[in-house]
């Protein structure tokens, strides 16, 4: 699997989580099995590019190549100056938000609103491309199906992005319309790659080895992005990748190895968000890690009322030392799409 000049370590891919994928989950995934992560959105307005927000997402300190970040704005011109700000911080693949589904970004008319508006879309994909070109960095385009059941354009819109230069697509498997509900549809995606000769990545609802190896059956696709799964189950990159290749399933991981992981990430997290915001923000991280395991509903509970790093890191060493002492490996956890989801995927 090749974008640009870059050679990935395999074609398992990390999706763009706003709110979730910043510098230390894709670290961790990318430990865990991942060949590919993509940043956060940042935004294409100028003025708020010396937020806090958009500093922590733009910090790439310690990251492995390729690093990849995804805008996303409505002015071709804007979008172009935002991947050229972002080139300069590291970034070395620029791929366009077009399957954000939130209502404050579709109000705006960025993220999937723009695949109503297949003239302006094309126009930010050749400004971006345009603005990417002369510093040899790719660019790649995330989008859905289309906006509704009637409005379905994916196909048309990849063929332009492909004639723009785009890189490489990615599909995820629903309308805008449909937000994160029912179930993702392939039939989209698999039109997609017969159409383009770039490569075209399947998104949604890939959430086990079985429905990773049945989406590429369907689609054809030549990689996969998976978002919600891996919330509180990043090692579900190794786990499919070792299914994909043997056709066998790995053992459930070692609770105390996931326990390493979890507070090797925490502390990552808490480097780049300090104290106040650090510990805040990791208690979704941490609900996710610990939902269907023994226990772990109290134990949410308890540990969103402290506000203090070092208090929640102590906790989780607590709860996953008393956890180790009866269960050695994991107790095994179901598919995490279908659960209640703190985050949305961009």
């Amino acid at each position: 699997m090749q974008i640009g000049p870059h050679v990935l370590p395999n074609a398992l891919f990390v999706a763009p989580m706003a709110g979730v994928t910043d510098r230390p989950f894709r670290t961790l995934c990318k430990r865990l099995g991942a060949g590919y992560a993509v940043s956060e959105m940042v935004t294409s307005r100028k003025d708020l590019w010396n937020s806090l927000k958009t500093s922590r997402r733009a910090d790439h300190t310690g990251e492995t190549a390729p690093i990849a970040v995804q805008i996303a704005g409505t002015e071709p011109a804007m979008m172009a100056e935002a991947a050229r700000y972002n080139i300069d911080r590291g970034a070395q693949i620029i791929d366009i938000n077009m399957g954000c589904p939130a209502k404050k970004v579709c109000n705006k008319w960025a993220g999937s609103a723009l695949m109503r508006e297949e003239p302006l879309a094309l126009a930010i994909v050749e400004a971006v491309v345009a603005a990417c070109a002369p510093q040899g960095v790719p660019v790649t385009l995330k989008m859905r199906t289309g906006w509704c059941d009637t409005e379905r354009n994916a196909l048309a819109l990849a063929r332009g992005a492909e004639a723009a230069g785009v890189a490489m697509v990615t599909v995820h498997g629903r309308t805008r319309e449909q937000g994160y509900k029912g179930s993702a549809e392939y039939d989209t995606i698999a039109a997609v790659k017969a159409a383009l000769r770039i490569p075209v990545v399947a998104n949604g609802d890939i959430d086990s080895p079985e429905k990773a190896r049945a989406v590429l059956q369907a689609t054809g696709a030549d990689a996969l992005m998976i978002g919600r799964a891996a919330q509180g189950r990043p090692w579900i990159f190794r786990e499919i990748a070792h299914f994909l290749a043997t056709g066998t399933h790995l053992a459930p991981p070692a609770t105390r190895d996931v326990q390493g992981w979890l507070t090797e990430h925490l502390r990552d997290h808490y480097a780049l968000y300090g104290e106040e915001a650090g510990v805040r923000s990791a208690r979704k991280h941490i609900g996710w890690a610990v939902r269907s395991l023994p226990g772990g509903e109290a134990f949410r509970a308890a540990m969103n009322t402290l506000d203090d790093c070092e208090a929640q890191l102590r906790a989780v060493t607590t709860f996953f030392e008393a956890l180790a002492d009866t269960h050695r490996l994991l107790p095994s956890l179901p598919p995490a799409a279908n659960q209640d989801t703190l985050a949305r995927q961009a």
